[in-house]
């Protein structure tokens, strides 16, 4: 009865399936193939269904015709999925040739030779046994076609071969447990072979998916080194399971009483034997130096390779780890374990800058050296055994002592930017022999100029930001310098009146609060040269006319007059220190211009969300020219004892809280200076009457 729903329902299920592509598909090759193997599923399935009604001789041996039936089909299909997009297929080689007399003989053996039915007692036979390996190798030959399609289609048509691959790979994977455990226990086992027609039934949907998304089987499909390494890494796999299996099977056999200890102890062995082999780094590199070398023209697959390459040195921006990924990448190239990185540096030489798997080292190559001198001239990349054979190949050019004492020193890659020698790597020798041939040289040589482009512009990067330092520094050095010549100008002025006013009360008390301002705004400065050129405190309120009665006081001239006009109490955001100073150099600035008996005027008006401070004076005037081009860049001004710091650094102080100035000057006519600065929230009541500063 379980025989007649498994198998049953898988024939049915392959028949309907088989109708509708029958029905639905166009007349292509691929599409034939696929039907073909379709309607042997089902003949499979219904001489199962048949074999599990009536356990005859006769029916025994029309169900191993339908299992090689499948096979067969399937082999077909997958191998012409293997073709070109055009279905079109150059002429069969002998390789080609001899594999289809290998499997068609191995079809037909696993037809002849009897294995018994599901049902049968275990006998240690030798034609079962033969028979189990048998249909052990077609299903490993399977998964390896399988395999072969999924690795070989392109990277954007791989979506619609993955439901065939994985039904597929199931499929002939039960197959290979099934006999597999036949081999074992010299049957075979009736509740997996009850299982098969449930199994190839569940797997119905995933052929549906895979062929409504392939209509035609047009599938664009290239031979890639991965593939052949991978397949050929699973052929190998597949035979060394062959070999345990057999020598399991023997051990059991001739082991007497110890026998299935022994099995147990042989396949422990074996598993311990592929963990081995399966991490062991040489062993990868020997294979993909085989699978190079013996099945394409080419040793890489450049684009590959260089993807490879490019990502392995994009991973990270920090500069030592780029310094450690250069050499990473070039020796991943070549298949070598270890290296070590020297860079130039400008008083020492070439000096080590970092290593891989490597013991550290101190060594330092002068620049002048001929080693050096041959590198940067020649761009050649050294072998180092080869130049101990053959010096003259290398211009005879002294290998450095410690170079030939490094252990398993192997080639010496430089890296050159243009003309200029950025470095060089040292790398080991590689895990499997490698022919540094002409191809390995031309790879190298534009790999490392890819490297050494990275090093530079990393390098490049740091000295840039170094640069920046720099310049904050001098910039921040400058506003320094600029407020400590105000400062003096300001102490000079006391001393001058010091003689003539050195009794006076008035005098003396003025000349402490100015002294006390000095020392306030000297110890601002010291802190500024700590932290930056940006205040240290946030902004806060600042009452605008009192500020400006203590500037126009402290830049009072008997020459000029100051006047102040207020129309009402106004509260600012900023930072007092700061802004005494922006108004003091504006206000400066214009008593500065006028000529004796001029005027300076000060007029504050609060509009909107802003106080407009506008300072108006009857100088000499600039040009528009020098307004627009000149005057709001660092180091330009049209005093002869000024520095040309001042506006700018206004400028930068009032943009970094919200404001903004604006100058309108003509030559001759004055000059007039607009200043927004942000209103505070609050404004106190009030009005404060214009007042006039008076020298």
């Amino acid at each position: 009865m379980a025989t007649a729903w498994s198998y049953g329902l898988a024939l049915g299920g392959y028949v309907v399936f088989a109708a509708r592509v029958a029905v639905g598909s166009r007349k292509s090759v691929r599409a034939r193939l696929l039907l073909s193997a379709l309607v042997a599923t089902a003949v499979w399935a219904g001489l199962g269904l048949l074999l599990g009604q009536r356990p005859e001789p006769v029916t025994l041996l029309a169900a191993k015709a339908g299992d090689a039936l499948r096979y067969g089909a399937w082999f077909l299909f997958l191998w012409h999925l293997l073709a070109r997009p055009d279905g079109a297929r150059a002429p069969l080689n002998a390789s080609t040739r001899n594999a289809f007399v290998t499997v068609t003989a191995l079809l037909v053996a696993s037809i002849l030779i009897d294995d018994g039915v599901p049902s049968a007692p275990a006998v240690a036979s030798w034609e079962r046994q033969a028979n189990f390996v048998i249909h052990m190798g077609l299903a490993i030959f399977a998964l390896v076609l399988v395999e072969q399609v999924v690795r070989r289609v392109q990277p954007q048509m791989r979506w619609s071969i993955k439901p065939l691959a994985v039904g597929l790979a199931a499929v002939f994977g039960l197959e290979l447990f099934f006999y597999a455990d036949a081999l074992l226990f010299h049957k075979l086992d009736p509740d997996i072979w009850l299982s098969r027609g449930f199994a190839n039934l569940i797997v119905i949907p995933f052929l549906a998916v895979a062929t409504a998304r392939n209509t035609g089987w047009t599938i664009d499909l290239h031979l890639s080194r991965g593939a052949v390494f991978h397949s050929t890494a699973l052929l190998i796999s597949g035979a060394f399971l062959l070999l345990v299996a057999g020598a399991g099977y023997f051990v059991r056999y001739f082991g007497g009483d110890w026998g299935k200890a022994l099995q147990i102890e042989v396949l422990f062995a074996a598993l311990l034997l592929v963990a081995l082999i399966a991490t062991s780094g040489r062993f990868r590199s020997r294979l993909k130096v085989f699978v190079s070398k013996h099945f394409f023209s080419y040793r890489y697959d450049y684009r590959e390779e260089w993807l490879k390459f490019t990502r392995t040195l994009s991973m990270d921006v920090n500069v030592h780890n780029l310094q450690t990924r250069t050499i990473v990448a070039l020796a991943n190239l070549l298949e070598s374990p270890a290296g070590a990185l020297w860079l130039k540096e400008d008083t020492r030489g070439f000096v080590p800058a970092t290593r891989w798997n490597m013991a550290p080292t101190d060594v330092i190559e002068p620049v002048g050296s001929p080693f050096v001198a041959f590198l940067e001239r020649s761009g050649w990349i050294i072998d180092v055994a080869e130049h101990g054979r053959n010096p003259e190949r290398y211009d005879n050019v002294a290998i450095p002592a410690w170079l030939a004492l490094m252990p398993a020193a192997w080639l010496v890659i430089p890296l050159a930017i243009g003309s200029e020698l950025l470095g060089f790597v040292v790398l080991t020798t590689p895990r499997a022999e490698i022919v540094v041939d002409w191809e390995v040289r031309d790879l190298l040589k534009t790999a490392s100029r890819q490297a050494a482009s990275y090093l530079g512009q990393a390098r490049a990067t740091e000295a840039l930001l170094e640069a920046r330092k720099f310049d904050a520094f001098n910039r921040m050095s400058a506003f320094v310098v600029h407020d400590l010549k105000n400062l003096v100008s300001q102490l000079s002025l006391m001393l001058r009146n010091a003689e003539r006013h050195r009794d006076n009360p008035a005098f003396q008390s003025d000349m402490l609060t100015t002294v006390a301002h000095v020392v306030g705004r000297m110890n601002a400065l010291m802190l500024q040269l700590r932290t930056g050129t940006e205040p240290v405190d946030k902004p806060g309120h600042v009452d605008l006319p009192g500020l400006l009665g203590r500037v126009c006081t402290a830049k009072a001239d008997p020459r000029v007059p100051i006047e102040l006009h207020a129309d009402a109490p106004v509260v600012i955001v900023g930072h007092e220190d700061r802004l005494e100073h922006v108004i003091g150099h504006l206000l400066q600035n214009a008593v500065d211009a006028c000529l004796p008996e001029g005027r300076v005027e000060i007029r504050v008006v609060a509009n909107g969300r802003f106080a407009t401070l506008r300072v108006t004076d009857s100088g000499r005037g600039m040009t528009g020219e020098f307004v627009r081009e000149r005057l709001f860049k660092p180091f330009q001004t049209t005093k002869s004892s000024g520095m040309g710091i001042g506006v700018y650094e206004s400028q930068q102080y009032l943009t970094s809280i919200g404001g903004s100035i604006r100058v309108d000057s003509q030559p001759g006519s004055g000059t007039c200076v607009e200043v927004m600065l942000p209103l505070s929230e609050v404004q106190p009541a009030g009005t404060v009457a214009a007042r006039e500063a008076v020298a």
